[in-house]
């Protein structure tokens, strides 16, 4: 964002002068993420969650590398060699287990992302390009973390493999074919081993690509904030560096001693235990589920059980499952509210609840058995959850009477009496800006 107030950065060095007209990489740097980069002065920890993401992204491309450089893709050896990598390689084991578990976290801290953008608002104009490469982010990890499942070769991975991509073998006339593409035959084998690795060790650096177009959108017009109201002059920005740098290192502490804590002391609570069992096509496990972080997309796949018209239930719940997904990308002109947080939406701060419970109940049930009551469950919250989008949210935003907006973010900061205190003991200061229920 070119905020007129914003500090131009002048290297003071000869060498550092050198470099930037030459290379401005020290101007971009500088005004990416340090002084010259003005942010809201009320931004909370809840903006903490997409350093978070490119922290645990940093972890699992360098875990990744190493992980490749042992590891063999070939249904022979697939399994044997991540287990000798656990084993004979030094610090193998911490490797594996900080990227199996890295992935974990590297989505609690995105789901956590995109609920606070659900509620504060952030996919709101002017920030929808910054919404729309954030979900473009999220479905590239997807695909990334699901064949990365696939390389240790163990029964879920073989299982989850065969069952996931059989999705596209639903698809009208063309679902088969593409199953068989990329599998590159018609079971899980070496041609589908290779292709998923290839792709696995490639889409991270795709999805760092597209976290930079992340970050150039966000810096055009700017960090939103918990009031939703937008930046005024200077007094209400301060410089992210060291304001944010700090809280972002404070951050960062808790979630590595998180993660720590899982790695050492419970590396395998949130794996599956039959994936040490090496993959046997004439074994099918008695539950076939697959990561935690897919469960509630999951469970709306497993809703349809019946047949409507002509249509197959197995292609209504692909259908589901992406339009789930897809759905979000729409929530800009879904959403038509004038006013951006949550805090100020009393109508809509319930219904917000309401999803979380809803899709915390999705996640059960996609990893319960396929029975009842669990189907009856998951086909009822996934009603839900597509009605939370098309029909209630639309009508909050229609009807709702939200709460009065602060006239700035100072005021929201300092409170209204402080700020008349100052201007009466500044006289000549303009008068406050008129309220804007447009943020």
């Amino acid at each position: 964002m070119s905020f007129p107030w914003a500090e131009h950065y002048t290297p003071k060095h000869p060498a550092m002068q050198w470099i930037d007209e030459k290379l401005p990489l020290p101007r971009l740097v500088y005004n990416a993420v340090g002084a010259g980069y003005p942010v809201p002065r009320n931004l909370n920890y809840f903006w903490n969650f997409g350093v978070l993401a490119g922290l645990a992204l940093v972890i699992q491309i360098v875990t990744g590398v190493i992980m490749a450089m042992h590891y063999g893709a070939n249904t022979l050896v697939a399994f044997g060699t991540v287990e000798q990598t656990m084993r004979d390689v030094n610090a193998g084991w911490l490797m594996r287990y900080a990227h199996a578990n890295g992935a974990s976290f590297f989505f609690i801290v995105v789901y956590l992302h995109i609920f606070r953008g659900l509620f504060f608002g952030s996919y709101k104009a002017p920030r929808e390009m910054v919404w729309l490469l954030g979900l473009v982010i999220f479905l590239l990890m997807m695909a990334t973390a699901f064949m990365g499942y696939v390389l240790p070769w163990g029964q879920m991975s073989y299982w989850g493999a065969k069952v996931i991509t059989g999705l596209f073998g639903a698809i009208p006339v063309v679902g088969e074919p593409i199953q068989t593409w990329l599998l590159g035959g018609f079971a899980p084998g070496n041609a589908s081993l290779n292709r998923f690795f290839s792709l696995h060790f490639l889409l991270p650096f795709v999805i760092a690509a597209v976290v930079i177009l992340h970050i150039w959108a966000l810096h055009i017009p700017g960090s939103s904030n918990p009031t939703g109201v937008e930046v005024k002059g200077p007094q209400d920005t301060v410089p992210f560096h060291p304001y944010y740098t700090a809280k972002d290192g404070f951050g960062a502490g808790v979630f590595l001693i998180l993660f720590a804590i899982l790695l050492f002391y419970a590396p395998n609570y949130l794996g599956h235990p039959d994936n040490y069992i090496e993959a046997n096509p004439l074994s099918t496990p008695a539950h076939i589920v697959p990561e935690w972080y897919f469960w509630p997309f999951y469970a709306i796949l497993r809703a349809f059980t019946v047949d409507f018209f002509f249509v197959p239930a197995k292609l209504l719940g692909v259908l589901a499952m992406f339009a789930s997904i897809l759905l979000l990308f729409f929530l800009p002109w879904l959403d038509t509210s004038p006013v951006r947080s949550g805090n100020y939406r009393p109508t809509f701060r319930k219904f917000f609840w309401i999803l979380i419970i809803d899709v915390l109940i999705l996640g059960y049930c996609g990893g319960a058995p396929a029975e009842e009551p669990y189907v009856m469950i998951s086909q009822v919250a996934a009603a839900y959850y597509f009605a939370h989008f098309l029909i209630i949210l639309p009508l909050i935003s229609r009807f709702e009477k939200p709460l009065p907006l602060p006239n700035s973010i100072t005021e929201a900061v300092l409170g209204r009496d402080v700020i008349e205190g100052e201007r009466e003991a500044l006289p000549g200061m303009g008068s406050d800006p008129q309220p804007s229920h447009a943020g």
